[in-house]
């Protein structure tokens, strides 16, 4: 039993986090090739000049890096929420307020403080206000039974219009949308350690995130909380019998959640333009929803699919040239797509091909 129990496991993670993203991958393909076709041009160079774009040099790659770094926070905020069987579509509010939290945590400290201190106190801060958002929709479910669907949609409009008005009316440089410049908590750029980075947004912040990554997935897998949290999220009826208390589990998760996507802001805000600006999330709240998706919730998977999503949108850009970078948008709906329909098949798939083996 003890040596079948991990090839069980084993399976399962190919086939819940491996083989329906792959499948996913190889039915975008082949649709990209008969889109790019259809515009007259080679896939092969197309595919070729977007790798090149994006991978393929050391600005691209950064850059690549810096979305991606949004989109991984974005996605697990999402993941985290999906897992306790929410649905957080508030991603965009809890990034803005994150960015907005380590803006004014930023001009608030005194400019002479060290950055091993400002730093973290401004991440801290981007991950409180992000909480704070997210936690308002997770009160509501496990108080009044609220759906958080349509509450974090609405927090999204009310929080975004909210952070207008006060940059706008008090914070804003004249004659623009962003608050002052912060005096410390900057994070360094990429560029400085590697100079072929140089002009690229990539910066420090990814390896917070890939740590925050980590450390979600230890909590997930790891810790007592993490296994309610999953428990509460397959059957609440069964966890509430067996001692979880779902509502506190709810509001926990959602905090955690936006406190995640809180951390995206910080990638922007301190590493990139050192301000906070209005607009700047610029529909990544959204786009972690398809990146957890494909992700299949688990954060080692949610980062990958951050990377895809990053180099498909930076790869937009490298292939202008020659196909419509609008193509790029139909190639991640196909993805989401392929990806709802693979994960069944290939369920049966490798069930019929256990049951031929046994």
């Amino acid at each position: 039993m003890s040596e079948v129990a991990p090839v069980g496991r084993f399976r399962a993670l190919m086939e819940e986090s491996v083989l329906a993203p792959l499948v996913a991958l190889l039915v975008a393909l082949v649709v990209g090739d008969l889109l790019i076709l259809a515009y007259g041009q080679a896939p092969g160079e197309v595919w070729a000049l977007l790798l090149d774009g994006t991978w393929g040099n050391a600005y691209g790659f950064g850059q690549v890096l810096y979305k991606a770094t949004t989109l991984t926070c974005t996605g697990l905020a999402v993941a985290i929420g999906l897992r306790a069987g929410l649905f957080n579509i508030g991603g965009e509010g809890q990034l803005a307020a994150g960015g907005f939290g380590a803006a004014i945590m930023g001009l608030w400290l005194p400019s002479g403080t060290p950055a091993l201190l400002a730093i973290p106190l401004c991440v801290m801060a981007a991950c409180t206000a992000g909480g704070a958002v997210g936690l308002v929709p997770g009160v509501l479910k496990a108080r009044f039974g609220a759906h958080e669907v349509i509450v974090t949609i609405m927090l999204n409009f009310i929080v975004l219009a909210f952070l207008n008005w006060i940059v706008s009316a008090k914070l804003a440089v004249p004659e623009t949308l962003h608050t002052e410049a912060m005096r410390v908590g900057t994070v360094p750029r990429l560029s400085g350690l590697v100079s072929a980075f140089h002009g690229s947004a990539a910066n420090g912040t990814v390896a917070i995130v890939l740590a925050a990554a980590g450390a979600t997935w230890w909590f997930l897998f790891r810790t007592r909380a993490g296994f309610e949290l999953r428990a509460v999220g397959l059957q609440p009826d069964a966890a509430e019998y067996g001692g979880i208390h779902v509502g506190r589990t709810w509001w926990r998760a959602m905090a955690f959640a936006g406190g995640l996507a809180g951390l995206g802001g910080v990638n922007f805000v301190l590493g990139y333009k050192g301000y906070y600006e209005d607009g700047f999330a610029g529909g990544a709240g959204f786009l972690g929803i398809a990146v957890a998706l494909v992700g299949r919730n688990h954060p080692v998977g949610v980062v990958l699919a951050a990377l895809f999503f990053a180099t498909l949108s930076q790869g937009g850009l490298a292939i202008n040239a020659m196909v419509p970078k609008q193509m790029v948008e139909v190639l991640q709906g196909i993805v989401i797509l392929a990806v709802a329909m693979a994960v069944p098949e290939v369920r049966r798939l490798v069930r019929q091909a256990a049951g031929r083996r046994g």
